[in-house]
């Protein structure tokens, strides 16, 4: 494996090979809540989970190419010295279990590079996410690949190539956290951060066939952002069951005392073994206007109808309904393009930057100012006209697809436009975004596959606050469809 920008600390950055001849199949690592047993129960070592992860990135990248860098020495470090402390009986919720995190996240001793090409220094400070999962004893084995500044549905840029999904590498995980899903979906850790601005971690989960979790914002801290991409951007955990998923948000939970968002706590774990009762759920197919009269595939349809019918089966009332985006849009327009401003304009090298990322920053920079302010004052209102779905007309979970389509190839989106990227991924991804807006709760789960077996994926969104309800509710779907015994060819 080539290596770039080598940091005397914690070993090289990542980069892709050219050889992608698929790698024999180790048999599957653990989940979350599996390792941490393992852990407890001294069936395994932290040493021998953290250079299992590790061997298989490493066998992975040539034809994944899902991390950016990879923190081998000090991750088996850290793992030696989560073996001395459960020996020593200390108890933790992840202590020694590997996890990734998405290269948007802090990480002392390497670069953030949130998809940039150019040279980084390393940063000398976690992130507080990354804090609260070390302080829960977990062991970051590296950072997983994004698209330049987390813009699109695609994780594909000339700072690190292509990263690929591991049921057909021909197309893409999603993005923006695209690395972190091909990673937990390929087996390669048992979790992973990502962050979700406009669907970056349900798009991803939707299309990997894994749970994605968007928090509520604040929830997880964005710290050393206080509000990044105008409240837009939350982190969030991608594992293969609402349990792990659960305990790795409960693990990364919690404000810094600098944060703007500081939402009371939840309890993520009790949640999944909860049950949800009987609940009125809405079923929307028509997404938010985004003027290209995208609608679901025919193939998504199918398979989100076919979720709805076991909600129905189970107990749920489930009825389709409309709620009322109104013109959500334009108020997500300026905040998006004036965040992609705020985080390029810190580029130490703007010439290196994506022309579309370019064409962001123009528009967000003229966005900025009084009209991203009176975008963001219109919350309130949007809070209420969506909000009437739960609260006018009943509803407890509004039920949607994820996506419109199915995972685009490889190079879709490649020579394309600024003004032709936004509309291709507008019309392939026109769900998620809204929630983002709001700064509400939302889960993918596993909808199915298609006919040539690519994941595609139905979003639970829940009013303010209602993670709780979400993840009991995700819980009781996967004990029923038990969507974690179908994996991928690459795992």
């Amino acid at each position: 494996m080539s290596s770039a920008e080598p940091t005397e600390q914690t070993g090289p950055a990542l980069r892709p090979h050219a050889d992608r001849d698929r790698v024999p199949a180790p048999a599957p690592m653990p989940g979350l809540a599996e390792s941490a047993r393992l852990l407890a129960d001294s069936t395994t070592t932290s040493t021998a989970l953290v250079a299992d992860a590790l061997a298989r990135i490493e066998a992975a990248q040539p034809t994944l190419n899902a991390f950016r860098h990879l923190r081998a020495e000090a991750a088996l470090a850290e793992a030696a010295e989560a073996d001395r402390r459960l020996a020593a009986g200390e108890r933790l919720p992840l202590l020694g279990v590997p996890v990734a995190v998405k290269d948007d996240t802090d990480v002392a001793g390497l670069p953030t590079h949130f998809g940039c090409d150019g040279e980084r220094p390393p940063v000398t400070t976690d992130s507080e996410a990354v804090r609260r999962l070390r302080a829960a004893g977990a062991v970051i084995v590296g950072k997983t690949n994004s698209c330049e500044l987390g813009q699109w549905p695609f994780t594909e840029g000339p700072a690190f190539g292509a990263t690929r999904n591991p049921w057909n590498t021909a197309h893409t995980p999603g993005g923006s956290s695209g690395g972190s899903a091909a990673a937990v979906a390929a087996g390669l850790v048992p979790a992973a951060l990502g962050s979700d601005g406009a669907g970056s971690v349900r798009i991803p989960a939707a299309w990997t066939h894994l749970v994605g979790i968007k928090p509520q914002r604040g929830r997880v801290s964005v710290h050393p952002h206080h509000d990044a991409f105008q409240g837009l951007t939350v982190n969030g955990p991608l594992a293969r069951t609402v349990a792990d998923a659960a305990l790795l948000l409960d693990a990364a939970a919690g404000a810094h005392p600098d944060d703007f968002h500081r939402p009371p706590a939840v309890r993520a774990s009790d949640a999944a073994r909860r049950d949800p009762g009987r609940l009125r759920i809405a079923l929307a197919w028509r997404p938010p206007l985004t003027l290209t009269g995208a609608g679901p595939d025919p193939e998504v349809r199918r398979a989100v109808a076919a979720l709805a019918e076991t909600l129905a089966r189970l107990g749920h009332h489930v009825e389709e309904a409309r709620p009322r985006y109104g013109l959500i849009g334009l108020t997500f327009v300026p905040r998006a393009t004036a965040g992609i401003a705020e985080f390029a304009a810190r580029h130490p090298e703007p010439a290196l930057l994506d022309p579309r990322t370019r064409s962001a920053l123009r528009t967000g920079t003229r966005l900025g100012g009084r009209v991203v302010r009176a975008a963001r004052a219109r919350e309130v209102r949007q809070h209420r006209r969506i909000g009437a779905l739960f609260d006018a007309s009943g509803y407890d979970v509004l039920l949607t697809p994820t996506t419109a389509a199915p995972p685009p190839r490889i190079g879709t989106f490649d020579h394309l436009s600024a003004w032709r990227t936004d509309v291709t991924m507008a019309a392939a991804c026109p769900y998620a975004w809204p929630w983002n807006v709001l700064g509400w709760p939302g889960i993918n789960v596993p909808a199915g596959f298609t006919r040539s077996g690519l994941p595609v994926g139905a979003q639970l969104l829940g009013p303010s606050r209602s993670e709780e309800r979400l993840i009991a509710l995700a819980a009781q779907l996967e004990d029923d469809l038990r969507w974690y015994e179908h994996r991928p060819p690459i795992s």
